[in-house]
């Protein structure tokens, strides 16, 4: 599972990645995008990319706030079934955040290719609607098994795209479960790096450049 996630670029930069049309909020960079937070997402929309706000955590019906969507739960879940169909997203990021366990201690490491470049996650979104009928838009990052890199941290990773694939995904026309699956891989490990961050991430008021330094492994040592 991913609990923690970094977008930090400069808009024109995003832009350009991501091929987006149209800007539909005041973007920010965000060095420590936590669960029930707001995440940029890129939708498409008649042809058109546009990039907007989501809150990250859909609010289901059948359970608790759904940060992540497990493939195999989408295979499963009728819901979920349906926002493949109709309701899918990119959400554009930088790195992820995990923490590396050893006995009593951990420390929190950030994911990043190695080249320090952007990336996009499959996303999907759902329309949730409060009691007075008041419109909350969320998402949910799409998850597949673990790469070895990850597979240190968990059983599970996000599901890095190719620009290719995001184009495909993204496709209003392609409504296909399974033509999906083969573009839903672990993303190559040999592509990405991890170093230790500081402890502070774990606080989610904690959102400046400091998240994202590479910190001495000595001073980030938490006890559990």
């Amino acid at each position: 599972m991913c609990q923690r996630f970094s977008m930090a670029a400069e808009l024109p930069e995003v832009q350009e990645h991501f091929q987006i049309e149209r800007v539909m909020y005041f973007y920010k960079n965000r060095y420590n995008i936590s669960p029930t937070q707001h995440t940029p997402v890129v939708l498409q929309q008649d042809g058109v990319r546009i990039l907007d706000e989501f809150r990250w955590g859909f609010i289901p019906y059948w359970g608790k706030d759904a940060i992540n969507a497990d493939l195999r739960n989408v295979h499963q879940n009728s819901s979920y079934r349906k926002m493949v169909d109709k309701q899918r997203c990119i959400i554009p990021c930088n790195g992820f955040y995990y923490w590396k366990i050893e006995g009593k201690m951990s420390y929190p490491v950030r994911v990043v290719m190695k080249n320090h470049s952007m990336f996009g996650v499959a996303g999907l979104y759902e329309i949730w609607r409060d009691t007075r009928g008041e419109p909350l838009r969320t998402c949910s990052l799409v998850m597949t098994e673990a790469n070895p890199l990850i597979g240190e941290f968990e059983s599970r990773m996000p599901a890095i795209l190719s620009p290719q694939d995001i184009t495909q995904w993204l496709d209003e026309k392609t409504s296909d479960l399974n033509a999906m699956d083969s573009i839903l891989r672990p993303h190559s490990a040999e592509e990405m790096h991890a170093y230790a961050v500081t402890p502070l991430i774990d606080d989610d008021r904690h959102d400046t450049a400091e998240c994202i330094r590479e910190m001495d492994l000595k001073r980030a040592w938490v006890k559990r």
